[in-house]
């Protein structure tokens, strides 16, 4: 079974696993229970590539609220000063 067919499927079944308001790593959790369950024949690499992708589809989606967007490592930018030319 192709990678990209098993991370859209599950993608598509969020709702179901993840209920109405998901968080990162409950849903990492979930996907790697769900995985285990019902895609046992996967290698260790293959779930991983599968967990990643169906993270970034929800991400892509909005599915985790605003506080993932972007780079959570990148240093806020100071505000400017009135007054700094």
């Amino acid at each position: 079974m192709e990678l990209k067919h098993i991370i859209d499927e599950i993608t598509d079944q969020a709702d179901e696993f993840l209920g109405h308001k998901p968080h990162r790593d409950h849903a990492q959790s979930a996907l790697a229970a769900l995985i285990e369950r019902d895609y046992f024949e996967l290698t260790a690499t293959n779930r991983t590539t599968v967990i990643a992708g169906v993270l970034a589809a929800l991400e892509a989606e909005e599915r985790f609220g605003v506080e993932f967007v972007g780079d959570p490592f990148k240093d806020e930018p100071e505000p400017e000063k009135e007054g700094d030319e």
